[in-house]
């Protein structure tokens, strides 16, 4: 079973570059399921994405900035007067309510060497594969109260909150952008429920049912007062 849904997702990610390359996608829901979560964001990493702006003989690493739906459009550039890219946490932007944070920074992920789709059946290594597919957003707990942590925090996202991101292409000699995809369609996490809204029954009571049921009660305890009686009779 797992082959045959990660052969389906590879075949997808070869339209990555034709049809959504110009913004972040939500992963697929054969990749990640319950996605989005309460506080988190599973998307597609950008592959083939910035093929046409790398050169040889020079490094590249990815930045993906986060920014919630609510901020100021006039506020979501990622870089500075000198084309620097912007290194605001999510402490300094209040979790993306001011203006973009930088929520990961990773290797481009190489289009001319996917992980091998006959790794896709080997259980042990299903979940090293989607790694290499799937960034979370929202997947360190920790990092925010840890003072010694001094890589890019990626803190849980804020529940029924909408968000939009953006992959970043960084020169690493240069430590400039030198391309950028646009920002993702706005993608909400999940609301908290509360104890009162959480159906507890299997399936939803419809109107009919309860009649039904009533009768049945009726009809039980006629039954049962007869039962009843009869041995009352029966004694006497």
């Amino acid at each position: 079973m797992c082959t045959s849904w990660l052969v389906v997702a590879f075949c997808c990610l070869g339209q990555l570059c034709a049809d959504q390359s110009l913004k972040p996608q939500i992963a697929d829901p054969q990749l990640a399921t319950n996605n989005p979560t309460l506080t988190t964001v599973a998307l597609e990493k950008p592959f083939c994405v910035f093929d046409s702006s790398l050169h040889p003989n020079k490094s590249y690493t990815i930045h993906l900035y986060a920014m919630k739906e609510s901020a100021s459009a006039m506020i979501s550039l990622v870089t500075d007067g000198s084309s620097k890219p912007l290194d605001s946490t999510f402490q300094q932007t209040n979790g993306g309510q001011l203006r973009p944070y930088k929520a990961a920074a990773f290797q481009v992920p190489s289009c001319a060497s996917p992980p091998r789709l006959v790794d896709a059946g080997d259980v042990s290594k299903v979940s090293d594969v989607l790694k290499q597919y799937l960034f979370r957003v929202g997947d360190d707990g920790t990092c925010l109260y840890d003072p010694n942590f001094l890589d890019v925090c990626n803190p849980p996202l804020a529940p029924d909150t909408t968000y939009r991101f953006k992959y970043v292409l960084i020169d690493s000699t240069e430590g400039t952008v030198k391309d950028q995809t646009l920002w993702s369609d706005p993608i909400k996490t999940r609301r908290v429920k509360l104890p009162l809204q959480v159906d507890t029954w299997p399936g939803r009571r419809s109107g009919a049912m309860v009649v039904i049921t009533s009768i049945l009660s009726v009809l039980l305890f006629l039954l049962l007062a007869g039962i009843l009686a009869a041995v009352s009779w029966a004694v006497m």
